[in-house]
């Protein structure tokens, strides 16, 4: 029984975690109107397990790998920076017509798909902030109560999981059913809006991560 609770209060933080449509949000209509509700799910579903990562190491105190974490936090910074830039400037050069094409042909491929995953996956887990988030919100909502255990951590961790897939399932099937009444030309604005909105980010990032005086105004 109380596993299921912790289960629960897991599912909530994922859901709180990621229903904020930033950046990944942003990449994750992105995928799913060009190449389809699976690669939106399967690039969620990146975003989902880093946050299941960073909860994971918020739960059991991992201090090795927080430690690890907050000591190379500018350079994971500026890394998950410059991959902003690079996905955002991809995404502003992309062609729609030839991703439209793969996917009514059927070409969208496991490779494809695997990437789509990945490059959320680094991308989310390269802002070391989200370990901070995760145990201020483990801390403030009492998850674990007066006597945590492991069992219970384990099922709040699978329950973070657990949110983010439901969140990012449930954009992608809500994206896919309005992407076809999108003519190529309102597919291909969306690709450059996308596409600087993410290229800006990046650059912000990378500035945040060389400016005190920045980070405090935007952390």
């Amino acid at each position: 029984m109380y596993d299921i609770v912790y289960l629960f209060k897991g599912t909530l933080v994922g859901l709180m975690v990621s229903v904020p449509l930033g950046p990944m949000g942003v990449l994750v209509i992105q995928r799913t109107l060009h190449k389809g509700a699976l690669s939106g799910f399967c690039a969620g579903m990146g975003a989902a397990s880093a946050d299941c990562f960073y909860a994971m190491v918020a739960a059991f105190g991992l201090s090795f790998v927080a430690n690890t974490i907050q000591t190379h936090e500018l350079l994971l910074q500026v890394i998950g920076g410059i991959f902003l830039l690079g996905m955002g400037l991809k995404i502003y050069f992309d062609n729609p017509l030839r991703q439209i094409k793969q996917r009514r042909s059927g070409r969208v491929s496991k490779r494809g798909l695997l990437g789509d995953y990945l490059s959320l996956f680094f991308l989310t887990v390269s802002n070391p902030i989200a370990i901070v988030v995760f145990m201020a919100v483990f801390a403030s909502m009492a998850i674990f109560g007066d006597d945590p255990s492991f069992a219970g951590e384990m099922f709040v961790v699978v329950g973070v999981l657990v949110g983010g897939g439901v969140w990012w399932y449930t954009l992608a099937v809500l994206v896919n059913l309005f992407r076809r009444k999108f003519r190529l030309r309102v597919l291909i604005t969306i690709n450059k809006i996308t596409g600087m909105i993410i290229t800006v980010l990046g650059a912000i990032v990378i500035l945040l991560a060389f400016s005190p005086v920045m980070s405090k105004m935007f952390y």
